[in-house]
C-alpha cells in the first residue's frame, strides 16, 4: 500500500515579501514628488518675480528701493533691477519725474522767483501751481499775454514725453456772480479749458494726454480769511501725472506752498 505524500508545508508570511516591496515603491514614490515640488517651487518663485517686475515697469506696483521677497527664497536679481530701473528712467510713458522737476525748476527759475508760480512733488506726479495774479483777471478765463511764453517753458518740457497733465481750476471761497459765470464751479472749470484749448490749438498736444477739472473752492492750499490766503488759492494747477496716480486731487499731501511776496509800492 502506497504511502501518502505530506502536503508540502505553506509559509503564511510571503505576504510580506509584497508589502515590503510595495513599501518601498510608495518610498520612492514620496521622494520623487518631493523633490519635483521643491523644482516647482523655485520655478513658480521665478515666476511670480517675472510678473512682479513686469508689473512694477507697467506702473501697477510702486518701486521700492528694497528688493521684494518671493515665497521667502527668491530676490530680484541685481541687473533684473538694474534693468528695470533703467528701462523705467528711459520710457517716456513713464518719465523720470525727478529729471522732470528739475527741468521745470530751471526753466521756469524767473516765475518761480517772483511767486507767480510753484512747482512742487506729489505722490501723484508733479504739481505746478499757476497762481491767478500772473495768468488771468479776476473772475476771468481769457489768459493774460504775458502767460503764454511761461505756458511754452512749460510744453517745451513736457511735450516730448507722453505723460498725461490734469489741468485743475481752483478759486477762493468769495462768490462770484457776473453775466458770465454764476459760480466758481464754473469760473474754475472753464480757466482749466482755457489751458487745454491752448496746449491743443497752439502747441498741439495730443488730447487725450490731457484731462480738466474744476474745483471750485473746495481744495484751498491755505485760509480763505486772508486776501494773502484767497491770492494763494485762486490758482490753475498743472498736474503732471506718473503711472500711479489717482484721478482726483490729493491735496492734503501735498506741502502748503509759501505765500507770495507783497509787490513793492
Amino acid at each position: 500500500m502506497k504511502r501518502k505524500k505530506r502536503p508540502d508545508h505553506v509559509s503564511h508570511d510571503r505576504w510580506l515579501v509584497s508589502y515590503a516591496d510595495f513599501i518601498t515603491l510608495l518610498f520612492a514614490f514620496f521622494v520623487v514628488l518631493y523633490a519635483s515640488a521643491q523644482v516647482d517651487k523655485r520655478k513658480v518663485g521665478r515666476l511670480a518675480l517675472a510678473i512682479q517686475v513686469g508689473f512694477k515697469q507697467m506702473g501697477v506696483f510702486d518701486s521700492s528701493n528694497t528688493k521684494p521677497q518671493v515665497l521667502g527664497s527668491e530676490t530680484v536679481p541685481d541687473d533684473l533691477e538694474n534693468s528695470q530701473r533703467d528701462s523705467q528712467a528711459a520710457s517716456p510713458d513713464r518719465p523720470n519725474m525727478d529729471e522732470i522737476e528739475k527741468q521745470l525748476k530751471e526753466s521756469l527759475a524767473p516765475e518761480i522767483k517772483k511767486n507767480m508760480i510753484s512747482v512742487t512733488p506729489t505722490k501723484e506726479g508733479i504739481v505746478v501751481s499757476l497762481r491767478e495774479l500772473g495768468f488771468f483777471d479776476i473772475g476771468s478765463t481769457k489768459l493774460r499775454p504775458e502767460a503764454i511764453p511761461t505756458l511754452a517753458q512749460f510744453i517745451k518740457v513736457i511735450g516730448p514725453l507722453r505723460a498725461r497733465v490734469r489741468i485743475e481750476g481752483h478759486t477762493d471761497n468769495i462768490p462770484i456772480h457776473n453775466a458770465r459765470f454764476d459760480s466758481n464751479w464754473e469760473l474754475s472749470t472753464g480757466r482749466a479749458t482755457e489751458i487745454i484749448k491752448l496746449f491743443i490749438v497752439r502747441y498741439a498736444v495730443a488730447p487725450v494726454r490731457l484731462s480738466a477739472s474744476g474745483y471750485g473752492e473746495y481744495f484751498p492750499v491755505t485760509s480763505n480769511d486772508t486776501p494773502e490766503g484767497r491770492n494763494m488759492n485762486r490758482r490753475v494747477d498743472l498736474v503732471i501725472l506718473n503711472s500711479t496716480a489717482e484721478s482726483g486731487p490729493q491735496l492734503p499731501s501735498r506741502p502748503t506752498p509759501s505765500p507770495p511776496v507783497s509787490p513793492a509800492n
